[in-house]
């Protein structure tokens, strides 16, 4: 044997040739971009199936006092004694009955009527009907069931909007109107928290909503405050027992309403006592728009220093006492 040969020069086919492993990392490379189509064709079929599935909840109405209504019933309470002057309060989007618990001490000498709007709290949540004139047929609806005529009707926020349809459609029915940093035109709107902006963006919102928590939640709300407040869990609750479709539909169809006439613009005809209440630290609507409902003959407007967009949890006693008074001045007019 040669001293100069080697094993390699012995055998030279044990030598890795690197051309043939060209064929065995294309096959690899296949494989995994077809786990990774695979992967992703299910991912897809998931998040459709999700959406499809959130968007198609609805649910019956639930509560002590339920007035049946063709196409969505509507849970109710009354506090107060029937006979003195009523006042009947609409709650804003994503609310409940519940958002006016602060302000029933300072009622409590009146005829308090307090409506679930349709698809929030214990309300029905069909898979439509939220536009704010078809809002406030279901109001005036349950208030011919029950019996409860002329009163001061008041709106927070999107309730305010569905006030003022109220008693656009049903003047009878309407002594006066009192609205909670309820925003007076659509570009007034200052914006939403990050997490309730994302709600609203299709298959992320769906799926989000899938995944709510009540720390979710909280979070989409933070923007409804400014004063540190506890927010009850029976909010909470309400919140998550909506639907994604009672609350997006409600959320359009309040903006769809602002954006086809301002609310000061409605209200400025038809000659109701007019009492705005609205938080100088708002932090969802312009505070300054305020102003813009001066434009209704003899409006009251009324600023909470200090106060944000609820002003019925940051500060109930000041807000309280403004209802209970403006209710009892125009019920003895």
């Amino acid at each position: 044997m040669d001293e100069t040969t080697t094993p390699q020069d012995q055998h030279p086919h044990s030598r890795p040739d690197p051309a043939s492993n060209v064929p065995r990392r294309r096959r690899a490379l296949t494989r995994r971009w077809r786990i990774t189509a695979l992967a992703a064709g299910v991912l897809v079929l998931l998040l459709a199936g999700n959406t499809v599935s959130v968007l198609r909840e609805t649910a019956e109405a639930s509560g002590e006092q339920i007035v049946r209504i063709p196409g969505g019933d509507l849970h109710v309470v009354q506090d107060g004694p029937s006979g003195a002057p009523t006042v009947v309060l609409l709650h804003g989007l994503g609310g409940s009955t519940a958002w006016w618990d602060p302000v029933l001490p300072a009622l409590r000498d009146l005829h308090v009527v307090r409506v679930d709007l349709l698809g929030h709290g214990g309300s029905a949540k069909p898979a439509d009907g939220y536009g704010m004139a078809e809002q406030a047929r279901r109001v005036a609806a349950a208030r011919d069931q029950l019996g409860v005529r002329r009163a001061t009707v008041v709106g927070h926020s999107t309730g305010g909007a569905v006030a003022t349809s109220l008693a656009e459609q049903r003047s009878d029915l309407v002594a006066a109107i009192a609205l909670i940093d309820s925003g007076p035109r659509i570009d007034a709107y200052i914006g939403d928290s990050f997490v309730a902006h994302l709600v609203t963006t299709p298959v992320v919102g769906q799926l989000l909503w899938r995944l709510r928590t009540d720390g979710t939640i909280r979070n989409a709300l933070s923007t409804a405050f400014t004063r540190d407040v506890q927010v009850p869990d029976r909010i909470i609750a309400d919140i998550r027992g909506m639907t994604y479709r009672s609350l997006t539909a409600t959320d359009a169809g309040s903006s769809a309403y602002l954006k086809e006439r301002p609310l000061p613009d409605r209200l400025a005809g038809l000659g109701l006592p007019t009492l705005v209440i609205f938080g100088s630290q708002d932090r969802r609507w312009q505070p300054s728009s305020a102003q813009d409902y001066r434009r209704i003959p003899h409006a009251r407007i009324e600023i909470l220093d200090g106060v944000g967009h609820t002003p019925m949890f940051e500060d109930p006693n000041t807000t309280g006492a403004l209802l209970h008074g403006f209710a009892v001045e125009t019920a003895s007019r």
